[in-house]
């Protein structure tokens, strides 16, 4: 039985002075500060440090192999989608991290998958860097925000890199940024703690509501931190699609409820009940190992919270591993 951890994430060891690269600011820098510590910060303000773990891949190895992790999945650290900049120079940008992580993955295919990242503000970008990762990189998807420059992800200006991704059999794992509420969250790092799970939620309702699931029926997406707030808020969102069809029935058919076996959420919920809750939810089938490797909210020993549970061996390997290669859509002798 294979361990899979779809979340994690990584960075080239060093990286361009990218200020000095496209002549403006408002991108990240990453220091290296001590052996092993490296630090990120945009336009001189220190926004993470950082190991060795976010950019050795022989010190991720270690450390998965002590956890029992045999494959994991990489994408960038959300704050480089840099949606914000202008288009051609996020493009620049993705391929370079894309070209990382492709070289990671060519020298340890048993061990690592990439997603890439993609200029979300112009579309026709996207979809190029897209077709890119897939045809060209070889990796199995990508990665996108919840939203792009406050557009949802019903938009129009979205929806072709959603088609675009069905039509290649790319796996798209959506991982919230830039949340809203932020001049209410200053506090207690409440963006992470209560921003990232309404972001999520946001981003979910917006596909289901918006009927992106009912244009795409084999499009294979994965949201992070166990869908954030939409489980807990699941019926309270049907209730609302029975009662006030008017305003919530606009543009699809099919219920919420209905809709919840069309995409995967990970397993980063940090309670047994609430793992439980997911799983009866959505279907083993649906919900996959996730640890948000190497950060502190993430899971630190990976498959703890699910090997706690005491599921049945079919569930747990479901979990693990089965419902992760089925959205990444491939085969588990790859990486035996």
């Amino acid at each position: 039985m294979l361990k899979v951890d779809i979340h994690t994430h990584i960075l080239p060891e060093t990286l361009p002075d990218l200020k000095a690269r496209y002549g403006y600011s408002g991108f990240v820098q990453l220091e290296q500060h001590g052996p092993g510590c490296a630090r990120l910060s945009i336009d001189g303000r220190s926004f993470r440090d950082v190991g060795k773990n976010c950019w050795d891949p022989g010190t991720r190895l270690t450390e998965c192999d002590g956890h029992g992790v045999d494959v994991q999945v990489l994408s960038t650290v959300p704050v480089m989608f840099s949606y914000w900049a202008k288009p051609q120079d996020a493009h620049d940008l993705s391929r370079l991290l894309n070209d990382h992580i492709a070289g990671v993955v060519g020298d340890h295919p048993r061990r690592f998958v990439g997603l890439g990242t993609v200029p979300m503000q112009e579309t026709a970008l996207a979809v190029q860097e897209l077709e890119r990762c897939v045809q060209t990189l070889g990796l199995a998807g990508i990665q996108i925000g919840t939203h792009v420059n406050g557009k949802n992800l019903d938009d129009e200006r979205v929806f072709p890199v959603f088609e675009a991704a069905e039509a290649l059999g790319a796996a798209v794992f959506v991982h919230p940024w830039d949340m809203l509420g932020g001049d209410r969250m200053s506090q207690y790092w409440l963006s992470w703690l209560v921003g990232m799970p309404a972001e999520t939620a946001l981003a979910i309702c917006s596909m289901i509501f918006g009927g992106v699931f009912d244009r795409l029926p084999r499009l294979r997406v994965a949201f992070a931190h166990g869908g954030g707030a939409f489980p807990g808020t699941v019926g309270r969102i049907d209730h609302g699609f029975t009662v006030r069809p008017d305003l919530c029935a606009v543009n699809v058919e099919t219920s919420p409820r209905e809709q919840l076996r069309r995409f995967y959420v990970d397993a980063l919920v940090h309670d047994g009940d609430a793992l439980r809750f997911l799983i009866d939810l959505f279907g083993s089938d649906r919900v996959a190992l996730g640890t948000d490797y190497p950060f502190p909210l993430g899971e630190h020993a990976p498959g703890a919270l699910i090997d706690s549970l005491q599921l049945d061996p079919a569930t747990r390997q479901r979990l693990l591993g089965a419902s992760a290669l089925e959205w990444l859509n491939l085969d588990p002798d790859q990486f035996l």
